[in-house]
């Protein structure tokens, strides 16, 4: 399981170009699966996501979380994070895995966040969606499980 993890003043996912979710200051997630993932993984990677100090405090130094820096956390499926780019000029997914069992662990991840008492807007999984953001740094991490 991989979350690409950006620090933002503000994102949003559209789909048919109508806004299906959108945060100001926070954390944009995007979330790939990989076949071997199960909800253990997805409730770690949650807990990791929701305490992974990226916010600066009062000195500037990245010691606050998402919650300890009053942010949301808006979570969009990226299948292509698992892609295989080791080999020639184009991309293999067979490392991700397949949408069925991905979308009930993407839904899982959300629900770990929402536990957490986070607002957890969401892109529309498998959908075409177009999204934006003001990447805060930019702050970028990739965490995986």
């Amino acid at each position: 399981m991989i979350a690409l993890i950006q620090r933002v003043t503000e994102a949003s996912v559209e789909v048919d170009h109508k806004t299906i979710g959108e945060i100001k200051k926070g954390l944009l997630v995007l979330l790939a699966i990989e076949p071997n993932d199960d909800e253990k993984k997805a409730k770690r990677l949650a807990e990791r996501v929701a305490g992974y100090r990226i916010f600066e405090d009062e000195q500037g130094k990245m010691n606050l979380n998402v919650e300890q820096a009053g942010g949301d956390i808006l979570v969009v499926s990226q299948f292509t994070l698992a892609a295989d780019t080791t080999k020639g000029m184009r991309p293999s997914f067979t490392s991700a895995a397949r949408p069925e069992f991905s979308d009930k662990l993407y839904q899982y991840f959300c629900s770990q966040l929402r536990e957490k008492k986070f607002l957890v807007p969401t892109g529309k999984f498998g959908a075409d969606m177009k999204v934006s953001l003001i990447n805060d740094g930019p702050v970028t991490f990739n965490l995986s499980i």
